[in-house]
């Protein structure tokens, strides 16, 4: 990934010349006139180099607009070039100006590049450092409800009631719920609510919520609703966004650790606010298709994260199939912190990497000299597997090795999924 405050003066050297318009052969000739010699250059087919005109700094810092959208004359375009090749600050203006200039082009898509939120933020951070950053482990959070957000600018009122499609998976089967794009917000608002409880802030459900799970807390909203929701429910779910990453940003360290509690499990706010950004996007990817909005996968970096914490998790959902006979029975159990036996999960693609997981104890060491079996899927795939979204059996995933592993950690990956 090239920025343009990665870029150099070569680098501006280098970019294809785009020569102004030729002028055509009847614009200027005197067409009473007999026939002329034409210059050797014409005879040869060789376009005679431009005249290149002798320009102050100032004159040419002031053709660097007129160049970015090729309106230079050859000469000027020449001189203008020359001119990037010696001096740093004309050539990083001429990249910004060029890159300005990208986005007026009428053949393009109106999407603005994904990543042009991150430049912008990073590029005014490296000017004036936030006095309060948000910590990394928030950004992927920040990053896709930020994302779900503009979405939801975009769309019209009628689209707020779209049908949405929800499907995850309970035990072995699959669960189908529908819903609308405003119900899948008010979904989002309620379970976010259990981090905001954990954090000391207001329950959107209303204080003296009993424990809930996710599913429950779901329910609870959808059925406290005088009338179905409509767009009004982007406002307290972005603001409880907000909210959440002000809070988390204004803790201090030790806050990552708190618990967040899921009523079945819990898990330390540093991974409970991945979780959910994880749902954040998996949702809106539901609203994208509801509503025909072309939506794009989370970052790399952030893709990884979340991919880490499914197969961290991973040997812990075994342990509980296994405990309720959805799984096979441990073949060689150890104590804990001993190496055990373990599945290579290779994962391709924008944040992809190795992961090796537990087979027959959560705390077992997985590694690679006792792994029994390989499975190597796309990433965006196993998120979508994850997510209850396709089946173990759909899972295009390579495979190799003990193929009773194989298919307890697919099903384990499945049952990770939830409303």
């Amino acid at each position: 990934m090239t920025g343009a405050n990665g870029d150099d003066g070569d680098d501006v050297a280098r970019a294809p010349w785009i020569p102004g318009p030729r002028r055509a052969a009847d614009d200027h000739a005197d067409l009473t006139a007999g026939p002329r010699e034409e210059p050797e250059e014409e005879k040869s087919g060789v376009e005679p180099a431009p005249e290149v005109p002798v320009l102050t700094h100032a004159v040419l810092k002031s053709l660097l607009g007129a160049w970015a959208l090729s309106a230079c004359s050859p000469g000027e375009t020449q001189a203008v070039e020359d001119h990037l090749t010696a001096c740093a600050p004309c050539a990083d203006e001429a990249l910004r100006l060029r890159d300005a200039v990208a986005l007026l082009h009428e053949d393009r898509d109106l999407d603005l590049d994904p990543l042009l939120r991150s430049r912008v933020l990073e590029n005014c951070l490296g000017r004036r450092p936030a006095r309060i950053p948000v910590p990394e482990w928030v950004t992927p959070y920040d990053a896709e409800t930020a994302r779900l957000d503009a979405l939801l600018r975009d769309i019209g009122e009628s689209e707020w009631h779209a049908p949405v499609r929800l499907k995850w998976y309970e035990g072995d089967r699959v669960v189908r719920r529908k819903a609308t794009v405003a119900g899948v917000i008010g979904h989002l608002l309620a379970v976010d609510g259990l981090v905001s409880t954990a954090l000391g802030l207001e329950d959107p459900l209303g204080a003296g919520t009993p424990e809930l799970s996710p599913s429950e807390r779901t329910d609870a909203f959808w059925s406290g609703l005088d009338r179905p929701p409509n767009r009004s429910i982007r406002g307290p779910w972005r603001d409880q966004s907000h909210t959440l990453i002000r809070t988390v940003s204004f803790a201090g360290r030790g806050v990552a650790d708190l618990t967040v509690t899921y009523k079945d499990f819990a898990l330390p706010l540093r991974d409970s606010l991945l979780e959910r950004a994880f749902e954040c996007w998996v949702h809106a990817d539901d609203i994208a298709n509801a509503v025909a909005y072309p939506y794009a996968p989370p970052s790399g970096a952030h893709l990884h994260s979340m991919i880490d914490l499914a197969a961290r998790l991973l040997p812990g959902a075994l342990a509980n199939r296994r405990r309720t006979g959805l799984a096979s029975p441990a073949r060689h159990l150890v104590a804990a912190g001993a190496p055990g036996r373990s599945l290579h999960l290779e994962v391709e693609g924008a944040g992809g990497g190795h992961w090796y997981i537990a087979l027959d104890s959560p705390a077992a060491i997985a590694s690679p000299e006792r792994a029994v079996a390989q499975v190597a899927m796309d990433g965006v795939e196993f998120c979508q597997l994850v997510a209850g979204h396709i089946s173990p059996e759909e899972a295009a995933a390579g495979q190799d090795g003990d193929r009773e592993a194989i298919k307890d950690v697919l099903s384990a990956a499945a049952s990770l999924s939830r409303l």
